[in-house]
């Protein structure tokens, strides 16, 4: 931003401000945003008081640059604000908050009885990753609104406290909200082995499809390991994403296959070669894919054929494949 030194036209702009036309002063407002600085935020929150909600709304999204405390204050007072675009806006703005310290300014909003705004705070504060946003997001997984709680897991997801882990498995179950279901699935992924295992691999039995896909996705990220103390997780997981590339919903079987590749289960084998042949080529890709991550040759004779797929991305995978099935067979 540009810095006014001509107290004339300072002068001139906060003349307009208070302008008894609405649009006059909103007009102002854009004025403003073209130069001022940090220096001039209260001319901002100022306006923030409008009677006008068109202004009002402006101002909002005028301070979306400005992250001073009293800056970030007056938006958030503005998330009760009882005109929809003013709520909006201001929500906007606060979304693209960056300063780890402006959490504590936001949070103390939380106590608003207003889904909206918990809404709104909670996804304000979730990449800022704040430790003082723990408890209050701990807190909020119990709140009525389904809305809520779903930013509440997101922002617990982003800070991976393993405490939060019980809480965040337990409503993989048993939250009646299918989205903060799937929420909770993709936020656990963060935890060691047996820890989310076990509420992921029921989520892969979820009566919501897309709760079974996130599942699918989320089990291949865990630190599962073939040789170790993970070994029987890691074979209930290999099991139970073999049995999910049988599901009603390709994009499930899809991701399931990806996650087989990415654990490296080698006993997928026999569950991903049928898959290579599947009519929806996505499937058939990831099929070679996982196989290619598995490095076992005997999964060479039905990869060959696969290079010449009528598909370009399937034949790509398949060529892929078979250079890191080559490349492990001679490491060995």
């Amino acid at each position: 931003m540009n810095t006014v030194n001509d107290g004339t036209e300072l002068c001139e702009l906060r003349d307009r401000l208070t302008n008894p036309d609405a649009t006059v002063r909103r007009i102002a407002l854009l004025d403003l945003s073209d130069w001022a600085g940090d220096e001039h935020i209260d001319l901002f929150i100022d306006t923030l008081r409008d009677a006008d909600a068109t202004v009002r709304a402006e101002a909002a999204r005028a301070l979306e640059g400005f992250e001073t405390p009293d800056g970030v204050a007056g938006l958030a007072r503005l998330l009760g604000d009882p005109d929809q675009s003013v709520r909006q806006a201001a929500s906007q703005s606060l979304s693209e908050v960056k300063q780890p310290e402006s959490a504590q300014v936001l949070l103390a909003h939380l106590a608003h009885t207003d889904a909206f705004v918990k809404t709104a705070v909670l996804r304000a504060v979730r990449e800022l990753r704040s430790p003082h946003s723990y408890a209050p997001a701990l807190a909020a997984l119990s709140d009525s609104d389904a809305g809520v709680r779903r930013e509440a897991v997101a922002v617990l997801g982003y800070l991976k406290q393993p405490d939060a882990l019980p809480a965040l498995t337990a409503l993989v179950s048993n939250d009646p909200d299918a989205e903060v279901r799937r929420a909770a699935v993709g936020a656990a992924g963060y935890g060691a082995g047996a820890s989310a295992a076990k509420a992921l691999l029921e989520a892969l039995r979820d009566p919501v499809w897309q709760v079974r896909e996130e599942a699918a996705t989320t089990l291949g990220k865990l630190a599962l390991v073939q040789n170790g103390a993970d070994a029987a997780d890691l074979s209930a997981v290999g099991t139970a994403l073999m049995a999910a590339l049988d599901d009603s919903y390709w994009q499930i079987r899809l991701r399931a296959a990806r996650s087989l590749g990415r654990l490296k289960y080698g006993g997928a084998l026999p569950a991903l070669l049928p898959v290579l042949t599947h009519a929806i080529s996505n499937l058939r890709k990831e099929a070679a894919l996982a196989l290619g991550e598995l490095g076992d040759a005997a999964a060479l004779p039905a990869l060959e054929p696969v290079a010449a797929d009528p598909d370009p991305e399937v034949r790509k995978a398949a060529r892929l494949a078979l250079e890191q099935i080559h490349a492990a067979t001679r490491s060995r």
